[in-house]
């Protein structure tokens, strides 16, 4: 398999060059995931004796891993937020799945197949009923367009199961029905799963087992620093054709950016360190890659914040690539309970210090 990583960068301005017209249709980026089929980034996260590169299934491939998601994230954050849809989900079956199960879950991905992890539930939650499945999902990314993915169902006295389905037909998803104000090209919706054969992976609780259940997030920190990286270079070539980029003001928002960018990725770096390691403590591991989501969202806002005042009112007008940048990132920034997720991680570490 050659190298997917310089594969995959070559990629990037052609995933950029198409994301306004993805935005403004909310389109399934077809074209973008078609690329990095032909470049092997699908594949690279199978297991090696799966044919696969093993990238982000242990310490020596996290570097790889991260920076793919960051390429990708910095190209058009949907197509980031589905590869890493598709990372967490081949992680989970390179985990729990059966041999059996991870043979079929590689035989699809070397075909070209995207796989998404769905696990939110709605007023009709999905559950197991005897060998098939009943309910559905809210909130899935690559709705009707995805034909495979892990989910989470709800089983009578136990703790949810994982779940590999497949699905022949695209009628069972429906567009959601709150318009986002970002991140479009994710197509998130809904999808019905009823009846559906109930190949259940892996042992009940599972989906929630620390350290994976939280290590996980770290993942969708270096598709957010990607963001990051297209949000600040965008502001710095604008200011550059309005022949402000010299203005000693324009100049301290922009040191102030690259920081945060840089924050966000020495926090990303060691996150994903902490998080592929081998024996680490499994409470370190979650509280530490907590304190990192944290850390990347609060670099992310600074950078928000900076280019709009750098940009002025050119920040907000509809169609320029300044303004839907600013409305994926901020969609994709509202991962679940922060503030939690702050008070815990602080908590664990009150006593411990920060792991090395």
């Amino acid at each position: 398999m050659n190298n997917p990583i310089m594969r995959v960068a070559g990629l990037i301005p052609a995933f950029q060059a198409r994301a306004a017209e993805l935005d403004a249709k909310s389109s399934f980026p077809t074209e973008n995931i078609a690329g990095l089929r032909e470049a092997g980034a699908l594949a690279c996260v199978l297991p090696i004796a799966n044919g696969g590169l093993a990238y982000g299934l242990d310490a020596a491939t996290c570097h790889e891993i991260a920076h793919l998601l960051r390429l990708i994230g910095r190209g058009h954050l949907a197509t980031g937020r589905l590869f890493e849809g598709h990372v967490n989900a081949i992680k989970l079956a390179a985990t729990y799945g059966s041999p059996a199960q991870l043979d079929h879950v590689a035989h699809h991905v070397q075909a070209g197949d995207l796989f998404g992890l769905w696990v939110t539930d709605g007023p009709d939650p999905l559950r197991l009923d005897g060998h098939q499945l009943r309910g559905g999902k809210l909130f899935c990314s690559g709705a009707g367009h995805l034909s495979h993915a892990i989910v989470t169902a709800q089983q009578p006295h136990s703790e949810p199961v994982l779940v590999l389905v497949t699905l022949e037909d695209p009628a069972r998803a429906t567009p959601s029905a709150i318009k986002l104000q970002g991140m479009r090209s994710a197509v998130t919706g809904a999808v019905d799963l009823a009846g559906l054969p109930a190949d259940i992976m892996g042992q009940p609780g599972d989906y929630l087992r620390q350290p994976l259940f939280s290590a996980g997030a770290w993942r969708t920190s270096a598709v957010t620093l990607g963001g990051i990286d297209a949000l600040v270079h965008a502001a710095q070539t604008q200011l550059v054709e309005r022949g402000r980029a010299g203005n000693p003001h324009q100049r301290t928002r922009m040191g102030q950016a690259l920081i945060a960018q840089e924050t966000a990725a020495l926090w990303v770096a060691k996150a994903a360190r902490i998080a592929e390691q081998e024996g680490g403590d499994a409470g370190d591991i979650a509280a530490y890659v907590n304190l990192a989501r944290m850390a990347v969202e609060a670099a992310a806002l600074q950078a928000l914040e900076l280019v709009q005042r750098s940009l002025g009112l050119s920040a907000f007008i509809a169609g320029q690539p300044v303004e839907r940048l600013v409305r994926d990132l901020a969609t994709y920034l509202r991962q679940p309970a922060p503030d939690e997720t702050l008070t815990e991680a602080a908590a664990w570490f009150a006593s411990r210090g920060l792991p090395q």
